[in-house]
């Protein structure tokens, strides 16, 4: 009886066990299908950083079974690229690939979502972001824009630009016609140059006609590919004013709050991924790039120090000005600021001594 009695509990509760066992994909399978259009601020042939989306898209669709669908589009297929914020904060789209620093329009503190000149590189942008509470207070800004954000990608400190003649001084710089994006725009204004917001695509063609002289992007990699060396030979570095650029993802707060808590972590985990993997691509591609420029003739050029120091007086006035007009833009900035100074003291101990140290010995 003991026996028959023993069994019988052990068949109800293996029965229970395969009950269970069952009922977890059908729960798996309960998650709803959800279609989201991306709009990238880049053009497709800039598959590094407009690349940036597609891991996005395809990490958020093998991690959901393809529920989780979200499609992109290249810059100008839906709206012009320097509109992406524009189209998601007015629901046009859910999301957008796209540089904070490319709205400083609307309001000088988009800068710091991106990057402000003579900032944080880019590891210290993630650590800023990540842990130093860089990424709350950028949420709470752009909160005022229907939108959040997520860190989508990193460039590296970038190159100076493409300019037709050399800047030998800070007198060649005035009245010059550059392309340049975010609050290098405003110090190279204050410098006597008159700057130009571009979209990628349209770089070439605007440098190539003479409408401008000079025109910055991003690095070796990418500026090979849109072919400026072949009409701008003098090629200059740093891009101090990009010395860490985030790119990033924003998705319309509305849309980003129906989601179930599970696609929210995929798409947090997505974003990360397209974050770290842009800056490694780019680590590797640009060497690569910059011997090929340099052996078709690119003159490589320092800035002159008159340059720099002239840029970096102008953007401590820009900041102190801004921030006794602009609330928004002081509450970021204060934390900004310390944080990169805290920062800049740990990597002069160990990472800028070593690499010191190895420049001198290539």
């Amino acid at each position: 009886m003991q026996r028959r009695d023993f069994l019988k509990k052990a068949s109800i509760g293996a029965a229970a066990g395969a009950a269970t066992t069952l009922a977890a994909p059908a729960i798996a399978q309960s998650a709803p299908t959800i279609k989201w259009r991306l709009t990238s601020s880049f053009p497709k042939s800039l598959d590094t950083i407009y690349g940036g989306a597609d891991v996005l898209a395809n990490r958020l669709r093998a991690m959901t079974g393809g529920k989780f669908d979200i499609r992109v589009f290249a810059g100008g297929e839906i709206v012009p690229g320097l509109q992406a914020l524009d189209a998601v904060q007015q629901g046009t789209v859910e999301v957008c690939h796209t540089c904070s620093y490319y709205y400083v329009g609307k309001d000088k503190a988009f800068g710091f979502g991106t990057s402000i000149p003579f900032g944080m590189n880019a590891r210290q942008m993630n650590a800023w972001l990540y842990y130093g509470g860089g990424d709350k207070l950028l949420n709470e800004f752009y909160a005022n824009y229907n939108v959040i954000h997520f860190p989508g990608g990193n460039t590296g400190t970038q190159m100076g630009g493409w300019f037709r003649k050399e800047v030998k001084s800070l007198a060649d710089v005035n009245g010059l016609k550059m392309r340049i994006a975010g609050l290098g725009g405003n110090v190279f204004a204050a410098l006597g140059a008159v700057p130009q917001q571009i979209a990628g695509g349209d770089i070439y063609p605007a440098l190539e006609k003479g409408t401008i002289d000079a025109a910055e992007w991003v690095g070796p990699y990418d500026d090979e590919k849109l072919g400026f060396y072949k009409v701008a030979k003098n090629y200059y570095y740093p891009g101090w004013w990009e010395p860490g650029p985030m790119i990033n993802f924003f998705v319309n707060k509305k849309e980003w709050d129906k989601l179930p808590k599970e696609y929210q972590e995929a798409f947090q985990a997505a974003a990360y991924e397209a974050n770290v993997t842009m800056m490694a691509e780019y680590d590797h591609k640009n060497p690569i790039a910059l011997s090929k420029l340099l052996q078709s003739g690119v003159k490589l050029q320092k800035y002159p120090d008159e340059v720099l120091e002239a840029a970096y007086k102008a953007a401590q006035q820009l900041y102190a000005d801004e921030s006794a007009k602009n609330p928004a833009f002081k509450k970021i900035f204060t934390e900004y600021d310390k944080y990169r100074k805290t920062q800049n003291a740990w990597f002069s101990v160990a990472e800028m001594r070593m690499d010191a140290f190895l420049q001198s010995h290539k």
